[in-house]
């Protein structure tokens, strides 16, 4: 236990059967959000939107919205709200244009493609830039900046939602699902657990009908999390056996700061060192190549960058040149969507920007320098919230090295679940299949989760295996287990 304890200093954060409500119309949406005119759009027989929602009280801090209705009969599918983590940075940025939106922003900002296996295929499909301070979300007073944390975020999301639906009140009945991935593994638990209180004290016109959620490369429980990456640099090869013996050797002294514990003399360097052996390779996909576009390599790093750093681990200044670019088949998206964003005339398309923002557009906020509350694990909130019937999957692409999939079993684990037995014996750790090959690997537990992993997927799931990660939606929408069988069906 002093081991994993000590390796908590490695790291935190980085980061449906659909149903009509009798006599419900398909009422039209609000003209003045309606995106028309997308440079570079493809044609689509689906609308989109885009704008704010108020979240204040007085009209000084909004947060920026892009919904895509379904591909087809938007009418009869669910909703389904995405939110990328950081804590810091854009679902807009990530999850809508690199990942499982409808619209992929392809080539140094001039291209945006269709991606075949976009999530409108089977949801009417939200992302949300959130807290104020991420892209192009904003907020009046600069002191709000200052008390942004896991609290706040989760109750500008909650008011969000409310007065989104008050906008496009067809959904308010609608069965609703939420999504998302890193640090998400805070903000999507924390959100739905609002959601679940809010439900019974709220009117029926304020209900709102959550069915489940879905987190992938979760940041879950800090212990294990960390426990999992050290274990998984090692046995990847990444680290020597000299390195793991001198972090496992030299921090197994140290204890949470609220036990007055400090960390040995040698794990501060065993630390540095271990941070070093990413330097060279992208740590949220190990085997894929690094961007070299020279943009892409001299653009400063914004100081809160796709991770939260735990307490003292945040002390080594090494921490911030750790942090890399998301690298996919084309490792430079995350360049390509950063000057996309930020052409006036793709902000005046999305009406976006539209108090005049005193910085350019980023993936990850570069003006929220403090987090103030993180809480070391969520897994209280997923055993809430399973006992109280909610549908939780928790995927894991096996690539990733920063929350890697040792860590998301270690944190399962952690819970003590009951696996559940599945017909003819057939139940436990198993693989699943897509196209006839093996996709990954899952695990059912009585309780109401999901395990599932993603054969050759790095942090951003989607974005590595987006046919696998369409299929798993479908699967988890309605309740089914992934085929675990190579016939075709």
């Amino acid at each position: 236990m002093a081991m994993a304890m000590a390796l908590a200093i490695l790291a935190a954060a980085l980061l449906i059967a659909p149903a009509a409500v009798a006599g419900a119309s398909w009422s039209p949406r609000p003209e003045a959000d309606l995106v028309t005119g997308l440079p570079g759009q493809p044609a689509v027989g689906f609308k989109h939107y885009a704008g704010y929602v108020d979240v204040g009280t007085t009209g000084d801090r909004a947060l920026f919205y892009w919904f895509f209705e379904a591909e087809k009969e938007p009418e009869k599918k669910p909703l389904l709200l995405w939110l990328n983590g950081g804590p810091g940075c854009s679902s807009v940025a990530y999850g809508a244009a690199q990942e499982l939106g409808p619209f992929l922003v392809r080539g140094y900002g001039e291209k945006v493609t269709r991606n075949p296996y976009a999530w409108n295929k089977a949801v009417n499909l939200l992302f949300l830039e959130s807290p104020v301070g991420v892209g192009f979300s904003y907020t009046n007073k600069t002191s709000d900046l200052k008390l942004l944390g896991d609290g706040v975020t989760a109750q500008d999301s909650y008011t969000f939602l409310l007065n989104w639906l008050g906008k496009f009140p067809e959904f308010k009945t609608r069965d609703f699902y939420i999504s998302g991935e890193s640090y998400a593994g805070h903000y999507v638990p924390q959100l739905a657990d609002l959601i679940y209180e809010g439900n019974k004290a709220a009117s029926r016109d304020r209900i709102i009908n959550l069915k489940g959620f879905m987190i992938g490369n979760a940041v879950l429980n800090d212990e294990t999390d960390q426990l999992g990456m050290v274990e998984y640099a090692w046995s990847h090869a990444i680290i020597s056996d000299e390195l793991h013996s001198a972090v496992t050797r030299e921090c197994d002294s140290f204890k949470e700061e609220a036990d007055g514990g400090r960390p040995g003399k040698g794990c501060s360097p065993a630390v540095r060192a271990f941070m070093g052996a990413f330097d060279d390779i992208d740590i949220y996909s190990i085997y894929t190549p690094t961007c070299l576009l020279p943009s892409a390599s001299t653009a400063p790093r914004p100081a809160s960058r796709l991770v939260v750093a735990p307490r003292l681990f945040s002390q080594h200044e090494a921490w911030h040149m750790m942090r890399r670019v998301p690298a996919g088949y084309d490792p430079c998206t995350e360049a390509y969507v950063t000057r996309y964003f930020n052409r006036r005339d793709v902000q005046r398309a999305l009406h976006a920007n539209r108090t005049g923002l005193p910085y350019p557009y980023s993936p990850c906020s570069t003006v929220i320098r403090k987090w103030n509350d993180s809480p070391p694990t969520v897994l209280p909130i997923l055993k809430k919230l399973m006992a109280a019937g909610l549908r939780i999957w928790v995927y894991s692409g096996d690539t990733d090295g920063r929350v890697p999939v040792t860590s998301t079993r270690y944190s399962v684990n952690a819970m003590k679940l009951r696996q559940r037995e599945r017909k003819q014996g057939q139940g436990g750790w198993r693989a699943w299949f897509y196209r006839q090959q093996v996709a990954g690997w899952a695990v059912e537990y009585e309780e109401g989760l999901t395990l599932v992993t993603v054969r050759g997927a790095g942090h951003q799931v989607p974005l590595f295996a987006p046919g696998t990660s369409l299929a798993m939606l479908y699967h988890f929408l309605r309740g089914q287990p992934l085929p675990n069988t190579s016939r075709p069906r």
